[in-house]
């Protein structure tokens, strides 16, 4: 035990290491001129103080975090809203189009696993479908539904379904066939036997698909939103790229990593709870 929590030490002063060092040489990186502020309206009326147009420095962005996670919570209109609300938006359209995805996904990919007679018939969709981009979707979607909000949520359900549906399906097919005869044995029917044999079986693989998704998911509607406008972290890194707010476009793309980060990290934790054991 001594020794692995000595590695994880190691490992975790390396990383830190390893920033402080690249934090460092970029602050170190930025000349005075760039980081003495931002422009004024005049000066970007005017196409003026272009010495200091440029990548901000970490020390920026730090404060630029500072203040906007000191109240993430502000609403002072359409174009102004704080970082919290902004991610809300964007998690709660993931959630949405992601829990659709997975309540059509799994079950679905149960019957595809266990019929092979619907695999041969769906698998010619499935590969002609899943190679599509979400976002060649958004213009079909935004014409039919004409609703951005929809739309966004849409494009987030035929991104997600496809990890699911197949690892669900790969998931079923790979359960040995002696557990599924020792249950027929046992006069269980299909239901039960899918619930109490199979699912538990093929959970691992569920949830690799369901990670996979996820982080799927979370990268497509940064891009949806750019195109459909309005709120979420898509529409605010592109709002502030507008009004040359680097350090804000920074800040963004630093929190969509560190969300990202956390649901993978999320169900990382529920795929180690549900290892199955034969």
């Amino acid at each position: 035990m001594s020794g692995t929590l000595s590695q994880n030490g190691k490992a975790a002063l390396l990383s830190l290491l390893i920033l402080a060092v690249g934090l460092i040489a970029w602050e170190v990186s930025i000349p005075a001129q760039q980081a003495a502020g931002e422009m004024t309206e005049y000066e970007r009326l005017m196409g003026g103080g272009s010495p200091r147009a440029g990548i901000p420095a970490p020390s920026q962005v730090a404060a630029k975090a500072w203040e906007q996670l000191s109240n993430p919570f502000y609403d002072a209109g359409p174009n102004d809203k704080g970082i919290g609300i902004q991610l809300a938006h964007s998690l709660g359209r993931v959630l949405t189009g992601y829990g659709l995805a997975a309540a059509l996904a799994i079950p679905l990919g149960f019957l595809i696993g266990m019929s092979p007679v619907a695999y041969k018939a769906l698998n010619p969709f499935i590969q002609v479908l899943r190679p599509i981009s979400p976002l060649a979707w958004m213009p079909l979607a935004l014409f039919v539904i004409q609703d951005s909000e929809a739309s966004a949520i849409f494009v987030i359900f035929i991104c997600s379904i496809w990890p699911m549906l197949l690892n669900t399906a790969f998931g079923v097919a790979g359960v040995r066939q002696d557990w599924v005869n020792v249950a027929r044995t046992h006069e269980l029917g299909a239901l039960r036997t899918a619930l109490t044999v199979i699912l538990p079986a093929a959970a691992p693989t569920i949830i690799t698909g369901m990670r996979i998704s996820i982080g799927i998911a979370w990268l497509v509607i940064v891009a949806a939103e750019m195109l459909v406008g309005g709120t979420g972290i898509g529409y605010y890194v592109w709002n502030e790229w507008n009004n040359l707010d680097l350090a804000s476009v920074i800040f963004s793309i630093l929190m969509i990593g560190i969300v990202g980060m956390i649901l993978d990290s999320a169900f990382g934790l529920l795929s180690r709870r549900l290892a199955y054991a034969e």
